[in-house]
């Protein structure tokens, strides 16, 4: 009996020691597969392709990029704009024109077996590892990448892909052109990105000029640019200064006698009173003045600049450096899609305030055609006052208020089919959280009728599309449309994907004007979203080689052209009568949309003419507050804007028209199509894909065949809230 339970207790322990063991060995293998996948990786990279380009990189320092321009939209007439000097102070020097002191003084004291390694110091990377990578271990090859990707971030991850570029760019490349690429991107300080500049600005100097004491210092700053920048923390310099020297006399670098001199060596800075600047020097600084008192360049020059940078990062994998070095010194020539016309307007009125109730206001605005193109773009009221600084226009984001239900609830319906231009929705609020929502622009409920789409759309209504989406459109699709069909990038997932939001406006972080002009533009090209693109190509410096091509734009289909022709149609019922008369730009037709937040800190307007769309905002840029106005500021910008750019163009021409929509009468009472039984009716776009029924009810009352009032509600006297109110 005793053996028996021995003989289990037995197995028992033998069945947990086999199953131990088998889990040791699973997970010792899975860790030999993945140190192995690893080591196969890293020897692949380490051996392959080159990482990081040195020699496309130091070509690319030299060379004065340029911005062109097309006049008359003619490609054989090209007109320069703008030569591109670096937004970082460097000038590239080859390694045989910088002081061998200097070079000496970086070795010395950034990387002491800088000669000897092959990319990494495993030494001191080990010694690094034990405080996660936050102190040190970096060689100049390691530095170098660092200075050229921009990526910084204290990671394991990024430590690792550092050290594999770094092996990777001296399998490639010998020691020489890597130190000079380092001395040339190093930063140290006062805005100096290189060796050339910093002895410049520190020394008044060449940087071939410089000797050992002036070296070491400059060498010691690129530890803490602003802690030992010897303009500002010239104890702070002295005691790293000191360090530097020691440290290359203990490595046998320099002599005795060449220390000494150098610790007694009395440095003077261009900023002291000793200090007697060369005939160069004063050249060199005359130059730069000039350059600060000429002309800032246009929004429209940073927007190019911006785009630029952001599709070669796109397209390229370039990191932000990476494509702004590109820019600044890569030789290229970009060709901008602007209209200098059209820009020069907007530049007047904004720059005039033309429009604007006070000097602390600020507003901005885009104008495209209907494939993409930005004519003009302005990122700010007021005289402007900096280069590459926010863009309003572009990169800011505003809660678009009312300007969001075509795209969040009524084109995306027209595209589904769902609702025609007469259909007939309650205007009243619901319970929604534990109260009756939304309120309308007047502060009510709702008048409880039920009204037509179009109606809807004239006023501003927020209780319909807010029972559209809710009832009919739901709130994922209302998301997918904003997002994957009218491109809004700021959309946050978490919060906007709710009523409020979608359905008036509210959103997080809200969409740019340059977003909403590109949006609002698919209702005047049959539904087509162009991506906005403000160059037209970008080449080489030689023009041989295209580096990046807009000529041919693409688009996708966001909505139906049925779609996009009732929606152009049921926004020039839009009452725009308050913004000024604007003689030139009325005499053609005109689709718009207004927009204001709840909190009265946003106006928007989105508009456009069978030429050119455009999209308008005004607000308080810093510290926002309710703007007290009673007619929206936008919309009178965007008339004075587009009275100017219209003026001479041809009156003939229309918005598209797809052949599958139709012009109908329909029954102000039913909403159906109008039949002979019905006494007031008015006109309507419809898809011939999407017809409503005949009306059958029978109606009392004189007939009228109203052609512009389609409230719905039975308004014989031709009178609209519209007419009162400017929303």
């Amino acid at each position: 009996m005793k053996k028996k339970k021995k003989d289990k207790k037995n197995k028992k322990h033998n069945k947990f020691f086999t199953a131990f063991w088998a889990v040791v060995c699973i997970c010792f293998f899975t860790v030999v597969a993945i140190a192995a996948f690893v080591l196969v990786n890293v020897f692949m990279k380490v051996n392959g392709d080159v990482i990081v380009d040195l020699n496309d990189y130091t070509k690319n320092q030299n060379q004065t990029s340029f911005i062109y321009t097309y006049e008359d939209d003619d490609p054989s007439r090209v007109k320069e704009l703008l030569r591109l000097h670096a937004e970082e102070n460097r000038i590239w020097v080859d390694l045989d024109k910088i002081s061998v002191y200097l070079q000496d003084c970086f070795v010395g004291l950034e990387d002491k077996r800088f000669y000897l390694h092959h990319g990494v110091d495993w030494i001191r990377t080990i010694g690094s590892a034990k405080y996660k990578f936050s102190q040190g271990g970096s060689t100049i090859t390691q530095q170098l990448i660092k200075n050229i990707t921009n990526e910084k971030d204290v990671t394991v991850v990024r430590k690792f892909n550092e050290i594999v570029s770094a092996l990777n760019l001296e399998k490639n490349y010998d020691k020489k052109p890597i130190l000079e690429a380092y001395l040339n991107t190093v930063y140290l300080g006062s805005g100096c990105y290189g060796v050339k500049t910093a002895a410049e600005k520190y020394f008044g100097k060449d940087v071939s000029e410089l000797n050992l004491a002036e070296s070491a210092c400059i060498a010691v700053i690129t530890k803490a640019p602003y802690g030992y920048n010897p303009l500002y923390n010239r104890d702070a310099n002295r005691e790293r200064q000191l360090y530097c020297l020691r440290s290359m006399l203990e490595q046998g670098l320099i002599s005795q006698q060449e220390y000494d001199d150098a610790v007694n060596y009395h440095l003077v800075f261009t900023t002291d009173d000793d200090f007697v600047p060369s005939a160069e020097y004063l050249a060199q600084q005359e130059k730069e003045e000039k350059e600060e008192k000429d002309e800032y360049w246009s929004y429209y020059i940073d927007f190019v600049i911006q785009s630029v940078i952001d599709d070669l990062m796109d397209q390229y994998d370039y990191s932000e450096l990476q494509a702004s070095n590109k820019i600044y010194y890569g030789g290229l020539k970009i060709y901008a899609a602007v209209d200098l016309d059209i820009q020069a307007d907007l530049e007047y009125i904004f720059e005039n305030r033309i429009g604007f109730d006070n000097n602390e206001i600020q507003g901005a605005m885009t104008v495209m055609n209907y494939t993409g193109r930005v004519m003009g773009i302005v990122g700010g009221a007021g005289k402007k006052t900096t280069n590459r600084g926010l863009n309003i226009a572009s990169s800011a984001y505003r809660q678009p208020g009312s300007t969001i239900k075509p795209i969040s609830t009524y084109a995306p319906l027209f595209d589904l089919n769902e609702i025609t231009w007469s259909t007939k929705v309650k205007d009243y609020a619901f319970a929604y959280n534990g109260s009756m929502w939304p309120h309308n622009v007047d502060k009510t409920l709702g008048s409880g009728a039920n009204v037509t789409i179009q109606y809807a759309v004239q006023e501003s209504k927020n209780t319909v599309p807010a029972r559209l989406i809710k009832d009919t459109l739901t709130i994922d699709k209302s998301y997918d449309y904003l997002e994957n069909h009218f491109m809004l990038s700021h959309l946050d997932s978490l919060h906007d994907k709710d009523l409020g939001p979608l359905a008036t406006g509210s959103l997080t972080y809200g969409a740019s004007t340059l977003e909403m002009c590109a949006a609002y533009a698919t209702f005047g090209n049959g539904g087509k979203y162009y991506k906005p693109y403000s160059y037209y190509k970008v080449t080489n410096s030689s023009g041989t080689e295209t580096i990046l091509d807009n000529t041919n734009p693409q688009f996708t289909q966001a909505i139906s052209e049925e779609a996009s022709d009732i929606m152009c149609e049921i926004l020039q019922t839009v009452n725009t009568s308050w913004y000024g008369s604007a003689p030139s730009v009325r005499q053609f037709p005109i689709f718009a949309k207004t927009g204001t937040t709840s909190d009265e800190k946003d106006r928007w307007f989105c508009a456009g003419t069978p030429y050119y769309v455009g999209a308008v905002w005004y607000g308080y840029s810093q510290n926002p507050r309710p703007i007290n106005a009673s007619i929206n500021p936008a919309g009178t910008i965007f008339f004075n804007v587009f009275d100017r750019i219209h003026r001479g163009l041809d009156t003939n021409v229309a918005f598209p028209k797809s052949a599958n929509v139709t012009e109908a009468y329909y029954c102000t009472y039913s909403g159906n199509l109008a039949s002979s039984r019905c006494y007031s009716t008015a006109k309507g776009w419809y898809s011939k894909d999407n017809m409503p029924d005949y009306c059958m009810s029978s109606h009392s009352g004189q007939k009228t065949n109203n052609n512009s009032d389609n409230s719905g509600n039975n308004n014989q006297s031709g009178f609209s809230i519209s007419d009162l109110l400017p929303f």
